[in-house]
C-alpha cells in the first residue's frame, strides 16, 4: 500500500489531513474518519473529501511547504468546513460553492498561523464556518439540514455511550457505531491520544451533567467532543501528561458550558471548537508561565 500512496501522494495527503482533524498524521486514522462521515450521511463526505482536496491543492498550487502538506496540516480544517456546511445546511449549489471556498480559505488562514509558530488548531474552521452561517442566515433562505432539524432521540443518560458519542460528534457524527469508529481510528494511531480523549469525554460529559445540561444531549456527545480534543492534545505517556490533560478538560468544559448556557454564539453556528481551542490556548499559556522552556 505504501507504494500506491507513493504514486499518489495527493490521495494520502488527503487522508491525512482529515485524520489531523483529531491530531493524527495517518492515513488509517483519516481514511476511517472518512468512512465514518459517509455512514452518517454520503453527502457529508462528499463534502470532506471536496473540501479537503481543495484545501490541499491550495497550499500545494500556494508554494506551501511540502512537508506540512504532507502531514495533512492544509487538510484538517478544510475537511471541518465541508462536513460542517453539509450538516448545517441543505445542499444547494450555495452551499457546494461555499464548501471549497471555504475549504480554500480555512487553508490559507491555516498557513498564515503557521509561518507565525502561533498554535490555532481548527480556529481558521471556526472563522470560516461563523462567517458563513452568519451570511446564510441573513442573506439566504437556505433551511437546515434534516440532521440538525430532526428532534434528538429521547434516551436515558449513559455514562458509556456519552463518552463514545463524544468522538463522533467532533465530525458532527452521531449514533455509538460511528463514535466507536472514530476511537478505533485514534487508538490505531496514538492509543495514548484514544485513552486520553476517552477519559475526557468522561469528564466532559459528568461535568455537563452535574452542571445541569440537558441529558440527551449529553448523552448525544455535544458535551464530550471539545473535551476529546483537548484531551488528545496534552495526551502522552508521562505523568505529567495526566495533568495537563486535566486541566485542559476543565477550562475546556467551564468555557463549553458557559457559552452554551448563555447562547452566546447561537447566531453564526454555535460554538463548534471553540472551547477546545481556547481551552488549549489557556492551558498552554499556563505551561509557558510555570514550566521553563527546556522543560517544556
Amino acid at each position: 500500500m505504501d507504494k500506491f500512496f507513493q504514486k499518489i501522494p495527493f490521495i494520502d495527503n488527503i487522508l491525512k489531513g482529515i485524520g489531523q482533524i483529531m491530531l493524527q498524521e495517518n492515513r488509517w486514522t483519516g481514511l476511517l474518519f472518512l468512512i465514518g462521515i459517509f455512514m452518517g450521511s454520503w453527502e457529508g463526505g462528499i463534502a470532506v473529501l471536496l473540501s479537503t482536496s481543495v484545501g490541499t491543492f491550495t497550499a500545494m498550487k500556494l508554494n506551501y511547504d511540502k512537508s506540512e502538506i504532507n502531514a495533512g496540516l492544509y487538510g484538517f480544517s478544510a475537511a471541518l468546513v465541508g462536513v460542517a456546511l453539509s450538516f448545517i445546511f441543505q445542499i444547494t449549489i450555495v452551499i457546494w460553492v461555499l464548501i471549497i471556498l471555504g475549504g480554500a480559505l480555512a487553508t490559507i488562514i491555516q498557513h498564515f498561523f503557521i509561518v507565525k509558530k502561533i498554535p490555532v488548531f481548527t480556529f481558521p474552521f471556526i472563522l470560516v464556518i461563523w462567517i458563513s452561517v452568519f451570511m446564510l442566515h441573513h442573506f439566504t433562505q437556505i433551511p437546515p439540514s434534516e440532521m440538525i432539524s430532526a428532534e434528538a432521540e429521547k434516551l436515558d443518560y449513559d455514562e458509556l455511550i456519552a463518552p463514545i458519542n463524544g468522538f463522533g460528534e467532533v465530525i458532527f457524527q452521531g449514533g455509538i457505531l460511528s463514535g466507536v469508529i472514530f476511537f478505533l481510528a485514534v487508538f490505531i494511531s496514538s492509543p495514548a491520544a484514544a485513552l486520553y480523549g476517552f477519559a475526557g469525554s468522561v469528564l466532559g460529559a459528568y461535568l455537563s451533567h452535574i452542571n445541569g445540561e440537558p441529558v440527551d444531549q449529553v448523552h448525544m456527545g455535544l458535551f464530550g467532543f471539545n473535551a476529546v480534543l483537548s484531551a488528545i492534545v496534552f495526551s502522552g505517556f508521562k505523568k505529567i501528561n495526566g495533568l495537563w490533560v486535566l486541566l485542559s478538560v476543565l477550562i475546556t468544559v467551564g468555557i463549553d458550558d458557559f457559552l452554551i448556557d448563555h447562547n452566546l454564539l447561537t447566531e453564526v453556528g454555535g460554538v463548534l471548537t471553540f472551547p477546545f481551542v481556547a481551552g488549549t490556548w489557556i492551558t498552554l499559556l499556563i505551561q509557558k508561565i510555570f514550566i521553563p522552556k527546556k522543560e517544556n
